[in-house]
């Protein structure tokens, strides 16, 4: 299988989960581009060193010009802090290379038009690490949408709620730089959006309440000098669908003791959908019409009738991760990069992803339905 070169910009939590899942893809799915791992940059020259030899790349920099223009890289993965992302994504679509890039891809959504269209004048394929979507019981509740077996949808409810910020003491950060756009209307709420459009389609109107509820926090870890949040920490969404039905979406980082409360209930006419990435090998259906007596939620448990599961496991109920579902998100990037079918999200969809939290940000200011442009 042809080979393909990976140049990695950025060695955090999902810089290592970029590199796990380009290390084990074509072990996993067999008929995919075999990545190898050329060159990986951090800000800090031995931090790189580090993760070149922990990680298997075989060039180390700190210099993240030099990666995106290295001949021996065809794949740019870009994780880094949001507001770097348009600076490194331009210049690695200039130098004609595929781009794959963390979520959310800009800090707003001029930004991400910018970055959309170049990738597409460059003609390269682009990828957005919306891996949650990935997880083949989502594939599956599209599908039972899409065939209408829930009947009418008539709402949706969908949450993203972690704690990673509800230390009130924890320390001012890139996260709560306003430049780099929204708190955690785009931090969390671009998952729960891109889930609400994989599964109903469109987002049409928007009714937002953004509510920041630590206004300081520390300039730097044990600081007593403390600096102003002007993000927010809570985001209330009251959303309508081009399908015709609305429904809630909220985010939180100050939600205590969720750790990854990523799920959404789904009502339909016929039957409602059920699933939190706390459990995410497991699907609730219920299907109305049945014999009262024994009526109620049947748990779909994940396994290799629900492809790509089977690349993973052959035994049903043994349990896909995290990592496994950005592994799978590699694996239709580089099929796309082979002429496969088309990869999502894209740097299309998440210009549309963008647009939603845009809006969402000026609804909440203006107190107002505002339909997504």
């Amino acid at each position: 299988m042809k080979e393909i070169g990976l140049g990695l910009i950025g060695t955090g939590f999902m810089g290592k989960t970029h590199a796990f899942a380009y290390r084990a893809v074509a072990a996993i799915f067999p008929e995919v581009l075999r990545p190898r791992l050329a060159v990986v940059a951090d800000v800090d020259a031995a931090g790189a060193q580090r993760a070149a030899s922990q990680l298997g790349f075989a060039r180390a920099t700190d210099d993240w010009q030099s990666l995106v223009t290295d001949p021996t890289v065809d794949i740019v993965s870009i994780t880094t802090p949001n507001i770097l992302h348009r600076e490194m994504a331009l210049a690695a679509l200039a130098a004609g290379k595929h781009v794959h890039c963390e979520k959310p891809i800009a800090p707003n959504a001029a930004d991400a038009r910018v970055m959309l269209e170049a990738a597409e004048a460059a003609g390269v394929v682009t990828q957005v690490g919306y891996q949650y979507i990935h997880n083949p019981l989502l594939a599956l509740a599209r599908d039972m949408v899409a065939a209408n077996e829930l009947g009418d949808v008539v709402s949706f409810r969908g949450i993203h709620a972690e704690d990673y910020m509800a230390d009130p003491d924890s320390p001012y950060s890139w996260r709560l730089d306003p430049s780099g756009g929204g708190g955690v209307v785009a931090d969390l709420g671009s998952h729960i959006i891109g889930l609400a459009r994989f599964i109903l389609g469109p987002i049409t109107e928007v009714n937002a309440d953004l509510e920041t509820v630590v206004k300081t926090r520390p300039v730097a870890p044990g600081a007593t000098e403390r600096r102003k949040v002007e993000v927010d920490d809570i985001a209330r969404l009251t959303v309508r669908f081009a399908r015709g039905c609305s429904g809630s979406i909220e985010a939180s980082w100050v939600a205590t003791g969720r750790k990854m409360q990523l799920g959404f209930e789904l009502v339909g006419t016929r039957g409602s959908l059920a699933f939190t990435q706390e459990r995410l090998n497991e699907l609730l259906y219920y299907r109305a019409g049945g014999n009262a007596r024994h009526a109620g939620y049947v748990r779909i448990e994940a396994g290799p009738q629900h492809a790509p599961y089977g690349y993973f496991c052959v035994a049903p109920g043994h349990q896909l991760g995290h990592n496994d579902l950005k592994t799978i998100e590699v694996a239709q990037f580089l099929q796309a990069l082979a002429g496969g079918p088309e990869n999502r999200p894209d740097f299309r969809e998440a210009w549309e992803i963008q647009k939603v939290v845009d809006t969402a940000i000026r609804s909440s200011r203006e107190r107002a339905w505002l339909t997504i442009s």
